[in-house]
């Protein structure tokens, strides 16, 4: 293993093409016509893919959500929301006849990220939660009667606070912290209407993110129904993060129970599509300083054996395959983000995708169908994020959308990578960008000018070190 560094350095490339010197180059202004997409899900039927599709609202300086639907096919999109705020997680009931996401419902001090539900067959959608604190992450239960959901608690001094009297001791929390938190708990609620069930208590929390940090480690269901898998963390502070455990939900009685005797570090579990066994992350002999390691146990419990030990890199992304005997893993190779697709107790096969890289926030974006199918949110170096389709793990990646077409059109500069040894003794490796020019003149730098530009002069900060655990 080593470190990686991904750089990008404004410097001069020789462009000697007329079409290319013709070309406009991009500017300022352009960062305006950037359309992200994120969070793609495969329909059950196979046959389309709903996903989040944000543009920039330069007026009022921000980013607009709106749920597209896209015909796997053809490529056509269809929109599915228009003017709601908030819109994101868009999940499938398991029969694929409607579509539940995260959006914001109500005004000013009440306004609060809700789940709601849309027929496919028409209609509009329907908010289904009333969570005062707003809702952090939901799944469905695999009957699509119900969807259990996450929420904080009310701060205790509820009644102070509505009172101006606010102020609160700071804890081991990020420094945008506003108010103390609060423990976020399970709860359920039937799809069809009905009240809500709480279904965990106490001073613990279920784990929590913070932006830009990682995701919240998701639910995940067992197919029966009757458990849920959550991580736990030992306080609601930001700070603790790293106190978390995989625990398992009897949902009929509300009692749980750990899944592993480790004491920290877990997360990131997920039932095999047959219930027999759970993948968890964890890092690489309980050290966070090491590479995230993918484990497999039994649902009964116990700490499993590593999958991943072969493919050493670190990874960020674990779904099962329907077959229940292989993993798709995620993760960084070198100056790549790469997907590998591994048997169980067998040997990692690196999915090829071209000069395509899946996109990645601190975990890789991607859905795997019913049939095997792949769909993830990738960039290639000439492009920003479209959508892409392999109908298998074997098959080429098939671009299915054109956002960006116009950004792509500009002049982006050519890529190159290179390695350089560290003071730290490890090898580690790099990108440059050379800025485009629009005369034939050519200014490439040397070779010491490099390594030099790319060297770190300080510590990595906890981000950093996380992208450096990644490398080759």
């Amino acid at each position: 293993m080593k470190h990686r560094l991904l750089l990008t350095l404004g410097l001069g490339v020789c462009l000697t093409g007329t079409a290319r010197a013709q070309t406009k180059r991009i500017e300022l202004s352009d960062l305006q016509k950037l359309v992200n997409v994120s969070d793609p899900q495969i329909a059950p039927d196979g046959k389309s893919i709903a996903c989040v599709v944000s543009r920039v609202n330069w007026t009022d300086d921000r980013f607009d959500a709106n749920l597209v639907l896209v015909d796997i096919a053809s490529g056509t999109q269809r929109k599915l929301t228009f003017d709601r705020k908030g819109v994101g997680s868009p999940r499938w009931s398991p029969s694929g006849d409607r579509l539940a996401f995260l959006a914001t419902a109500g005004s000013g001090d009440k306004a609060a990220p809700q789940v709601f539900v849309l027929d496919m067959r028409g209609g509009e959608a329907r908010q289904i939660t009333e969570a005062a604190n707003g809702v952090e992450q939901y799944a469905w239960k695999p009957d699509g009667a119900d969807i259990a959901y996450v929420t904080p608690d009310d701060a205790e001094n509820k009644k102070e606070i509505e009172a101006h009297n606010d102020a609160f001791e700071v804890g081991d929390d990020g420094y945008l912290t506003t108010a103390a938190p609060t423990p976020s708990h399970l709860w359920m609620v039937p799809v069809g209407g009905g009240t809500a069930r709480r279904l965990t208590h106490g001073a613990w929390s279920l784990a929590k993110s913070q932006p830009p940090g990682p995701p919240s480690s998701p639910l995940a269901w067992s197919p029966d129904g009757k458990s849920l898998l959550f991580t736990q963390q030992a306080t609601p502070h930001f700070g603790d993060a790293e106190q978390s455990v995989v625990m398992v939900l009897d949902v009929a009685t509300s009692e749980s129970r750990k899944l592993t005797a480790h004491k920290a570090f877990e997360g990131y579990a997920s039932y095999s599509p047959d219930g027999s066994r759970i993948a968890y992350w964890y890092p690489r002999d309980g050290d966070p300083n090491n590479v995230n390691d993918i484990h497999v146990t039994t649902a009964a419990g116990g700490d499993g054996t590593v999958q991943t030990r072969a493919v050493d890199r670190n990874l960020v992304r674990a779904v099962w395959m329907p077959d229940g005997k292989s993993l798709l893993l995620g993760g960084h190779d070198g100056t790549r983000t790469v997907l590998w697709l591994v048997p169980l107790g067998g040997a990692a096969k690196r999915i090829d995708l071209g000069e395509v890289s899946p996109a990645w926030g601190f975990w890789i974006d991607v859905s795997v169908g019913k049939d095997g199918a792949i769909t993830f949110a990738g960039s290639t170096p000439d492009r920003p994020t479209e959508l892409y389709y392999l109908a298998s793990a074997a098959a080429p990646p098939r671009r299915l959308t054109d956002l960006n077409a116009e950004v792509a059109a500009r002049q982006l500069g050519s890529m190159e990578r290179f390695e350089w040894s560290g003071p730290d003794g490890f090898q580690s490796d790099g990108v440059v960008r050379p800025w485009p020019r629009t005369t034939t003149s050519c200014s490439r730098p040397t070779t010491a000018a490099r390594t030099t530009s790319a060297t770190p002069t300080s510590a990595p900060s906890s981000t950093t070190r996380a992208t450096a655990r990644g490398g080759t």
